[in-house]
């Protein structure tokens, strides 16, 4: 394939991928994926915050590590790292992030649904919050889970900044983008973490893999014909799922408030189980975990829960169920059968 060519299948992605979000296609970064968006949203405004004397950056307790890991990076450099906290719901408070904003405040970052519980944030007041009441600060967004699944949401949101992924949208793995939205023509002042060419205007250098961001712009253009369809399988799924269990006659705790969950995912505890030892009982038949992929190597409770303030003990005993486009309903429904016999049996429910 000649330049020309792979330049016409790399901006014809980028226009798939803009009209999934809502914005111009000049807006659209392309990335490794969400953790390299992450860090430039993060890193990449080291420089500006510096010059103007806004050094002070607010995150949820509950952000991806790719968040949480930048921003120490931030705090070693010398600004001012605060944590937004969430309660028993997974979910931030709009108070508690208006409490904490102040004039050299550079940057909020909170999640749009949460990786381990599926909870939706208030980005979209959030949003309107800064840009109303704090101008000059920039807001982030952690689009992993929902983009090209919760579609007019993703729309309607207010933001200048928000990663995104691939594989999450089923899409190929190793491509992601940042979008930067405009003010009255101007990009937020990111500069880049990695040094290269001119590649996607210097943010995010290095030689494009045109064959990724062509399947990330196929997967966004399905996901834009899509998408509603897939949301009604997915809610009608986790119905059902929930009403399984609560006919079962097993002792669980959904984690977060169900109302606030997307329709693809649900975290639950088992009272008095290990997730470790629901996890061995099933693993012939099951693929389930007890965190998100980037912590599987860990044996320590999930900081998300945690910072929900829920216990050890719950978070110890906490599984994440998760399905998707391609699931089926009746292989869900003996899974989950599967799974409850496991989990009645380690409760010495007969």
């Amino acid at each position: 394939m000649f330049g020309e060519d792979c330049r016409r299948v790399v901006e014809n992605a980028r226009r798939e991928i803009a009209n999934l979000a809502g914005v111009d296609s000049s807006e659209v970064i392309f990335t490794s994926g969400a953790t390299e968006s992450d860090n430039i949203a993060l890193r990449g405004l080291i420089e500006y915050g510096r010059s103007t004397h806004r050094e002070h950056v607010l995150i949820s307790a509950i952000e991806h590590k790719a968040v949480i890991n930048a921003a120490r990076a931030l705090e070693r450099a010398g600004f001012e790292i605060e944590q937004i906290p969430v309660n028993q719901t997974g979910a931030v408070s709009l108070d508690d992030v208006q409490s904490r904003l102040r004039k050299d405040t550079l940057l909020v970052s909170v999640m749009h649904v949460n990786n381990e519980t599926g909870i939706r944030q208030p980005v979209c007041e959030i949003g309107e919050l800064i840009s109303a009441e704090y101008p000059e600060t920039f807001f982030h967004i952690d689009a992993a889970q929902s983009f090209g699944k919760l579609v007019d949401e993703v729309k309607d949101l207010t933001y200048d900044l928000m990663s995104v992924t691939a594989h999450k949208m089923y899409g190929p793995q190793g491509i992601g983008a940042l979008i930067l939205r405009q003010r009255d023509y101007v990009y937020p002042p990111v500069q880049p973490v990695l040094f290269g060419g001119g590649q996607e205007r210097g943010i995010s250098p290095g030689t494009q893999p045109v064959a990724l961001i062509a399947g990330f712009g196929k997967a966004a253009e399905l996901c834009s014909k899509e998408w509603e369809s897939d949301c009604l399988l997915e809610d009608s799924i986790k119905r059902s799922l929930i009403g399984t269990l609560d006919a079962s006659g097993v002792h669980y705790e959904v984690n977060g408030l169900p109302d606030l969950c997307a329709p693809n995912c649900l975290n639950v505890s088992f009272e008095g189980v290990s997730s470790e030892a629901l996890m061995i009982a099933t693993r012939q038949s099951l693929s389930i975990s007890n965190g998100s992929a980037c912590t599987s190597s860990s044996y320590e409770p999930s900081y998300v829960l945690m910072s929900m303030g829920l216990g050890r003990e719950r978070a110890e005993s906490a599984i994440r169920l998760s399905w998707g486009r391609m699931s089926d309903k009746r292989l869900v429904s003996q899974s989950l059968a599967e799974l409850v016999r496991a989990a009645k049996d380690l409760q010495g429910i007969r």
